[in-house]
């Protein structure tokens, strides 16, 4: 029999059912004189053979001097309140319970009794679902503070080792049923595939431990790519149509807030295509491609009122951080370099002057270009996202826009040699 590896640098919470697995992990870390602590978590599914079991539990940790922890839960009604069916509902309750207790009581490690067929059942359960790589690895041998010593373990092997040394445990009657698709899996698909190869725990576990090599080869192409390119928001969509689809896809996968399918992250890579503005909504999201990226995460977009700019008095714009002066005078010209200030011709100004937002509709004719243009036009063309667009500020009166600054002077509000202008002057509050 494989020997299994066994921390020894601190405490381990040891999660025992009571069934014939855990029983001998349980015992495999005692015997070696380990710091342990046991905790079983009841369901409350299985009604007095439930509590039979937590019973079992204390029983045999009270005679060896184990401590234990037991947990109780109401799974049916954690089922029904979320949608989830009754198998996942009890994983996410016993691992949380597991993760709580760990923490209370100082636990290195939460060691559970997951083995070799386990490792089976759960590739032939994620090849029937459509999983790639990440599923078909199998039961991963540490996550976090989670191992799974037992995992090269066969259950002929741990009936073996209970038999040896007089370990008892208890049956849990639902393993009989074919009701859950694990035990489906257990009791028709893989007695038959064992006639083909009856050491298919083993052959499962090469290819699982295989497809884990080239899982983390991608996975870290995947991370590298996200650190060189990623800027909190978005990623260049030139740059990630031309990786790998392997490396794409996890690209996608990881900068997604929850979970995808293999229908959205296919849908997620033909968002690559193209150069327009266009929308992916995926689960817990929506992406966006947009001025050539792909955006995982929405910026802030404002609306930005109409105030009016009175010279002499600065107007603040705090939903930008901004202050605005307007002061008669100054040298005639364009928008500067920095984009902190800006000349109007006043003799064109008609009506007072208004600091606003984009407007539906908005045109002008950019000064020096002999055309008439579409402010979304003129963003499009400067490679302004929509949240950026928000956050422009368009100096306007009642005949249209005057200037945008930072991008354009329409023609008529442009000065020529020797006209009064009106200097208008923005900075940071």
């Amino acid at each position: 029999m494989n020997e299994p590896w066994l921390p020894r640098d601190g405490k381990i919470l040891c999660a025992v059912s009571g069934g014939a697995d855990s029983m001998c992990l349980l015992h495999m870390i005692y015997s070696r004189g380990l710091e342990l602590l046991a905790a079983h978590f009841e369901h409350g599914i299985r009604g007095e053979e439930s509590l039979r079991d937590a019973a079992f539990v204390e029983e045999w940790c009270r005679e060896k001097g184990i401590e234990c922890i037991v947990g109780h839960g109401d799974v049916p009604a954690y089922a029904a309140a979320r949608g989830l069916g009754m198998e996942e509902a009890a994983r996410k309750l016993r691992y949380r319970f597991l993760e709580e207790t760990a923490a209370e009581r100082s636990c290195k490690y939460i060691a559970t009794a997951h083995n070799a067929d386990d490792n089976v059942e759960t590739v032939i359960f994620n090849l029937a679902r459509g999983g790639g790589a990440l599923g078909l690895k199998g039961i991963p041998r540490s996550r976090g503070m989670f191992i799974r010593p037992l995992l090269d373990l066969s259950r002929r092997e741990i009936e073996d080792y209970l038999e040896e040394n007089r370990v008892p445990h208890v049956e849990d009657g639902s393993n009989a049923s074919d009701d859950y698709s694990r035990n489906l899996i257990r009791h028709h698909v893989s007695p038959e595939l064992r006639k083909i190869n009856p050491e298919l725990h083993l052959a499962v576990g090469r290819t699982a431990r295989l497809l884990e090599d080239d899982e983390d080869c991608l996975s870290s192409l995947a991370d590298k790519f996200i650190e060189e390119h990623y800027d909190g928001e978005s990623l260049p969509v030139k740059e990630l149509r031309e990786q790998h689809r392997a490396v794409a896809s996890r690209v996608i996968r990881r900068l997604c807030r929850e979970s995808l399918s293999y229908g959205h992250v296919r849908q997620a890579l033909e968002l690559l295509e193209g150069t327009e503005l266009k929308y992916l909504d995926v689960p817990g999201q929506r992406l966006r491609r947009e001025q050539g990226r792909l955006f995982f995460r929405d910026g802030e977009t404002i609306t930005l009122p109409d105030r009016e700019l009175i010279p002499g008095q600065w107007l603040a714009i705090p939903e930008l951080g901004l202050e605005l002066l307007a002061e008669y005078g100054g040298k005639d010209g364009e928008v500067n370099g920095l984009f902190k200030t800006c000349r109007l011709k006043c003799e064109n100004i008609n009506s007072s002057l208004y600091c606003t937002g984009r407007k539906d509709g908005d045109r002008l004719r950019p000064a020096g270009r002999g055309c008439t243009k579409s402010l979304k036009s003129l963003f499009s063309e400067a490679g302004y996202t929509q949240a950026r667009r928000s956050r422009t500020l368009v100096l306007r009166d009642a005949e249209g826009i005057l200037a945008v600054p930072g991008l354009c002077l329409d023609e008529r509000a442009r000065p020529g040699p020797g006209d009064a202008v009106l200097t208008i002057k923005i900075r940071e509050i």
